[in-house]
């Protein structure tokens, strides 16, 4: 049985989503943060690194969203639900999976503490100056590389229907949190085809499964 490690409004969703979309038994074990954005001190027990997503597979610790995407595709994908056909789609695939965590959720974890800079557990005599230096950062570096990367993610999504291609993949799985992320945050308003891409997903049995296992996920 897989034991899901999962810490609320985290990253670890996308794991139940792609359980629930290879219909795989799977339990779960929840984290709540301690009023920080930080993960609690108990997944530590699990993983040296103490944070999620992260999961169990029988004497098996699995970490890092792609590598546990990879891992249940390679392992429990026994009817080729997600298996891709063309060597485009295969790199494309591949290319997403990364660009997730490594382009896109650093500049959005960054905009995300840098707004909270004029807030607690900053010192409230210096919440000032952290709210004005914030706001400086995010208008003057932030904003126009996360403009960029939008633009580049909604024309991708106007010329294809999934991350991939043509065919549903683990890149969708992957791309699913820094985009409800995004638009949570009111910074894909403009892009169609997100929001598009968006409304199939949500509209996915497999994804609302997720959800009730999981629970909602709030960005704000």
């Amino acid at each position: 049985m897989i034991t899901v490690h999962h810490l609320d409004n985290s990253r670890s969703q996308r794991v139940l989503w792609l359980l629930e979309e290879l219909e795989v038994p799977y339990q779960i074990k929840r984290y709540q943060r301690e009023g920080t954005l930080l993960a609690p001190p108990e997944l530590k027990k699990v993983h040296p690194l103490g944070k999620a997503p992260v999961i169990t597979d029988e004497n098996r610790v699995v970490a890092e969203s792609g590598a546990i995407l990879e891992y249940l595709e390679a392992h429990y994908d026994t009817e080729e639900r997600l298996k891709l056909f063309a060597d485009e789609e295969v790199i494309q695939s591949r290319y997403w999976l990364h660009y997730a965590e490594g382009s896109l959720m650093p500049l959005l974890v960054m905009k995300l503490i840098f707004s909270r800079m004029g807030k607690a557990p900053v010192p409230w005599l210096l919440r000032p100056i952290g709210s004005a230096f914030g706001k400086g950062v995010q208008k003057g570096y932030l904003d126009p590389q996360i403009t960029n990367h939008r633009q580049f993610i909604e024309q991708h999504l106007a010329r294809h229907e999934w991350f991939a291609g043509s065919r549903f993949s683990i890149a969708d799985v992957q791309m699913s949190f820094p985009l409800l992320a995004l638009t949570a945050r009111g910074g894909a308003a403009d892009c169609p085809a997100i929001q598009a891409w968006l409304q199939k997903v949500q509209n996915r049995a497999a994804w609302q499964r997720a959800l009730q296992q999981g629970g909602e996920i709030s960005f704000s």
